[in-house]
């Protein structure tokens, strides 16, 4: 038994120092990377592949990137990353940070394996995003109480906790935006080949106006909206217009060939 007992004992501190080291060698891998500019009003553009923009109570924009070691490239130790336009690598984040006539303005330096990016954001700021490259990836914007701009062709948009105005286009992205109870318009949310889903405080008085041409309009029943009645319906599409709660700010959510979907909360 007591043989028994120490055996026993034996594997649970090679688990143990195991589990422990393996723990190290992940802490390891990651390398976490920032840089600041000291700016809490204007205008931020980021031309980026992805990024989590994130606003908060603060007079500096902060930018920050997780870089695994193994994403490292020894060979351009001691170098920088220069593009075709002349910018350079000039925070270490694998990105351009440049500003003209109040407007900071981001760029990525390289084409495919973008950095995820996360920039944390003074509240008074707008955020104006653009991106054209198919090769996009998520981008998420989080309390946010300013106005957001949005134009991008491949990447999928998020939004969290967003007060707006607010104007939003992604040609070949879903589109997906919860609404904050401060909602401010106007706000316009089209995807043109993606799903358009929005969430709206049940209390919101709006002009909507929503948009299909190939899919369906889904709703909750919780909103109280007059809808303003065809005499008859069209072979295709469906284009709903309407005053929710007698009608307000104006609100577009369009989906040309997916569907559109509007819920409360």
């Amino acid at each position: 038994m007591k043989k028994i007992y120490l055996i026993l004992l034996a594997l649970f501190t090679f688990s143990f120092h195991a589990q422990e080291k393996g723990e190290q060698t992940n802490s390891t891998k990651e390398n976490s990377k920032t840089y600041k500019v000291k700016k809490n009003n204007g205008k931020l553009l980021l031309n980026l592949g992805k990024v989590t923009v994130e606003g908060y109570k603060g007079n500096e924009i902060v930018f920050s990137v997780q870089i695994e070691d193994d994403e490292e490239d020894k060979r351009a130790e001691g170098l920088q990353i220069v593009n075709a336009l002349g910018l350079i690598d000039n925070t270490g984040l694998g990105i351009n940070v440049s500003e003209k006539d109040g407007v900071l303005e981001v760029n990525s330096l390289k084409k495919m394996s973008f950095p995820d990016v996360k920039v944390m954001v003074p509240e008074n700021m707008i955020v104006s995003f653009k991106h054209q490259s198919q090769y996009g990836g998520d981008v998420i914007f989080k309390n946010i109480q300013n106005e957001i701009e949005v134009a991008t062709t491949y990447n999928s948009i998020r939004l969290e906790n967003i007060t707006g105005p607010a104007t939003v286009k992604s040609i070949y992205g879903n589109i997906e935006a919860a609404f904050s109870q401060n909602v401010k318009g106007p706000l316009s949310i089209i995807s043109v080949y993606g799903l358009a889903d929005v969430t709206l405080p049940k209390s919101t008085k709006a002009n909507l106006k929503t948009t299909t041409k190939y899919g369906e309009i889904y709703m909750s029943p919780d909103f109280k909206i007059d809808v303003d009645k065809k005499e008859e319906l069209v072979s295709y599409g469906n284009d709903l217009t309407g005053k929710i709660n007698g009608g307000g700010t104006n609100i577009e959510v369009r989906s040309d060939y997916s569907k559109v979907y509007l819920r409360t909360k």
